[in-house]
């Protein structure tokens, strides 16, 4: 039994049916009714508290699905339940007498009963027992991120284009996710940009999935996150440890220290990808050569190849990124094209 559990069950509560009707009046006692919700993306039985108190407590427990992942862990705690379906007139004559009545709610939260109760108050003729809607468990932050799991393990599994998909093939569609959000970013479009980083998400997804099934080295979301995450407190000991920073330069500072230990590179450009855009490229060759305190700079040649070379370098020195300082300027070119051809930007 969960250690949170509330124990045995008193043996002197009525059964779980309805009481037999009674007129409603001033003087009767209109009970309680208890909506417990739950939420799929916690383990079953961990349970609030109050969650075991209303529980243990309720004269009746209902649940309408017989296959409720709660159900076996209310039984081990001998908190009996019977699988009913009531409508909002059988349970406000449930709690007649004073009586409290807990609904252990379906994935769908009973939108039925909720309505009917709403309905019975609104009439005006029906003296309401209480209504509260108490949380069992609830999500934590990033819970959604397990329905997206499992949706793509799902999708894998039966999708006839998602089940075979590989690394090599779902690559060029990461490159385009991520100028998208670029793009989306540079706009400063909010409903872009929250959409953009939902398919740059999918992409880590869908290939951690892919990842699963490889037969020499396979590894999952969960190896995936956890890396990134062990990775994030190495690399912020004045967070997680005791090491002291004050300013975002003290912070880099930290990174590129741990950083350095970490790959124990033999030259600054390892790790650079040379796939990547030639402006972006070169900032980063430049930026890793400054950081590093080497006195190289750009080659001399002839073309304009070395010229944005050196633009990029200069660029990278003023705290400029040349890749975004382009596009903000293309985005002016396109305008100006758009309004020669008469047309709006």
């Amino acid at each position: 039994m969960n250690e949170t559990s509330p124990g045995p069950r008193p043996a002197s509560r009525p059964g779980p049916g309805p009481a037999p009707r009674t007129p409603a009046g001033p003087e009767a006692a209109t009970g309680r009714i208890v909506l417990l919700t739950t939420s799929h993306r916690v383990a079953p039985g961990l349970l609030s508290w109050p969650a075991w108190q209303a529980l243990r407590t309720a004269d009746a427990v209902l649940c309408a699905d017989g296959t409720h992942p709660q159900l076996p862990y209310l039984r081990e705690a001998r908190i009996a339940v019977a699988e009913a379906s009531p409508t909002a007139q059988d349970l406000v004559d449930a709690c007649a007498g004073g009586r409290t009545v807990v609904v252990v709610a379906t994935g769908e939260g009973e939108p039925a009963l909720t309505d009917g109760l709403a309905r019975l108050a609104g009439s005006g003729r029906v003296a309401m027992p209480e209504l509260e809607l108490l949380p069992a468990s609830y999500d934590l932050p990033g819970a959604r991120l397990l329905d997206l799991v499992q949706v793509m393990d799902r999708i894998r599994a039966e999708c006839p284009w998602s089940s075979r998909q590989t690394h090599e093939g779902l690559a060029k569609y990461g490159i385009e996710e991520a100028y998208e959000l670029v793009e989306a970013i540079e706009a400063g479009d909010r409903t872009e940009l929250r959409e953009e980083l939902g398919d740059v998400l999918l992409q880590v997804v869908f290939h951690s999935r892919i990842a699963e099934e490889d037969p020499d080295a396979p590894f999952s979301v969960d190896d995936v996150a956890g890396g990134i995450v062990a990775k994030l407190i190495h690399r912020h000991p004045h967070v997680f440890g005791d090491e002291q920073a004050e300013t975002p330069e003290d912070v880099k500072e930290h990174w590129l220290r741990t950083k350095a230990e970490e790959k124990q590179r033999a030259s600054v450009t390892d790790g650079v990808p040379l796939g990547q855009p030639g402006l972006a490229l070169a900032a980063k060759l430049a930026s890793r050569t400054r950081t590093a305190g080497l006195a190289v700079p750009p080659p001399q040649g002839e073309g304009i190849g070395y010229e944005l070379l050196a633009l990029a370098v200069r660029a990278e020195a003023d705290g400029v990124d040349p890749e975004a300082a382009l596009r903000a300027a293309a985005r002016v070119y396109r305008d100006a094209i758009r309004a020669a051809e008469g047309l709006s930007a």
